[in-house]
């Protein structure tokens, strides 16, 4: 049987699209006063209108993947079509047309996990795991930072040990976006203090519906609680569900941090829909003549199609087959820049009006945006670790200096969990 060609794919998803969710309209300029005018960077929904969120989007998950379309590229006997990425971008183009649920629940399971487990899951992990997070049934969470391994995740204390065919982790992580809806986990813990930090670490994947793991909202300055703080106490974890080899967990790692800083670096289109509304505002405003102002968003504006560009070389790349690498560190960096940027300059205009709510729109609503910034440049690595890393990958300058890698994490003195 010949291969489906992209064209014939493209038609058969428009027929699926066209049958099970309604078109969009055409897109139309942003006016000022029309619409939802809240630009903030995480979604702050309440509990209930979250879990009918989730619902809804799990329920498009199933009905895609059904129809062949929830795991395009990924391999036959995990489920997937095994078709190209070709063909998965041919898809996502035609289903951007239409109203379907939010998916963005889905981000970090099936564009940071989900990857992780197709390259380093052991087979039978890999064939029960991956079918049901492509349909939906079950979404997944990244575990890496803790409350003193952050930015130097490499100093991580969670520990693993092994008994019997079973391994017992105890710890906690944070800042885990997503934990409290999610099923499983992707966690690197230490599972040998006498190697140094970059080794003896191991990666897992845990069940997060445990009675061993405790799961607490971290409340946030902008009023919600996107983030987690996730203890483990004593959590049995089955050999088989081992991501890599013993003590080779920073390669796991790595992979999951290049396709994290790839999803937060390929933020071009909300970069683009902010700086509609940017424009819209100066002229609202009547600001938009001030020389200033219009040199912020033609800056604003050039940037925002150096990213872009960045990214199609970036996913040139992974189509080829080769991991992102340092460009993404420097997309992730761009992308942060510009948002602060954005936020001063929606600041500059509002003036007063962005901190007291009066009910006008598109004013005390940009006061979520502005307090969220500073959280993207901590998110996906810290802006100066990302410059690091290109100073040192991309520059050739030197490491940076005072950082142990080779003795032992036993004899360190780092995080907060080393015993005593």
């Amino acid at each position: 049987m010949a291969p489906i060609t992209v064209r014939e794919f493209r038609e058969r998803a428009e027929e699926f699209l066209a049958t099970n969710a309604d078109r969009k309209p055409p897109r139309e300029s942003f006016v000022w006063g029309e619409g939802a005018d809240d630009p903030a960077l995480f979604e702050e929904t309440d509990r209930e209108a979250e879990k009918l969120a989730l619902e809804a989007a799990c329920g498009w998950r199933a009905k895609r993947f059904q129809a062949g379309f929830g795991y395009i590229t990924g391999k036959e006997i995990f489920g997937g079509a095994g078709l190209t990425k070709a063909h998965e971008t041919a898809y996502e183009i035609a289903e951007s047309r239409y109203r379907i649920p939010d998916q963005s629940f889905f981000t970090i399971g099936l564009g940071m996990v989900a990857p992780t487990i197709a390259a380093h899951a052991t087979p039978t992990a890999a064939a029960d795991l991956l079918p049901k997070m492509y349909r939906g049934e079950i979404l997944g969470a990244q575990l890496f930072s803790e409350p003193s391994a952050g930015s130097d995740l490499a100093s991580l204390q969670m520990k693993a040990e092994k008994d019997g065919d079973e391994w017992v982790v105890s710890g906690q992580k944070v800042w885990t976006s997503g934990a409290h809806y999610s099923h499983i986990g992707e966690v690197i813990c230490r599972t040998d203090p006498t190697l140094p930090k970059h080794r003896g670490l191991t990666g897992f994947i845990v069940d997060l519906t445990d009675a061993a793991v405790e799961i607490r909202p971290l409340r946030q300055m902008t009023g919600g609680a996107n983030f987690n703080e996730v203890f483990f106490n004593e959590l049995r974890v089955p050999d088989h569900m081992r991501l890599g080899e013993v003590n080779d967990g920073w390669r796991v790692a790595l992979t999951t941090l290049m396709n994290e800083r790839a999803a937060i670096g390929s933020g071009g289109r909300a970069g683009s829909s902010v700086f509609s509304k940017l424009s819209a505002m100066a002229k609202h405003y009547g600001v938009s003549d001030d020389h200033c102002i219009r040199q912020e968003l033609a800056d604003l504006y050039i940037r925002g199609k150096v990213l872009k560009m960045n990214n199609q070389r970036a996913m040139a790349k992974i189509k080829a087959g080769e991991l992102p690498g340092a460009e993404m560190s420097g997309a992730k960096l761009a992308l942060t820049d510009m948002m602060r940027r954005s936020s001063a300059l929606a600041s500059s205009i509002l003036g007063a009006k962005l901190v007291a709510d009066t009910g006008e729109w598109g004013t005390f609503s940009w006061s979520s945006y502005v307090n969220g910034v500073p959280g993207m440049s901590i998110a996906g690595g810290t802006d100066e670790v990302l410059r690091n890393i290109i100073g040192e990958r991309v520059l050739g300058l030197p490491k940076e200096p005072g950082i142990d890698t080779t003795s032992p994490v036993s004899e360190l003195r780092v995080g907060t969990q080393r015993s005593v």
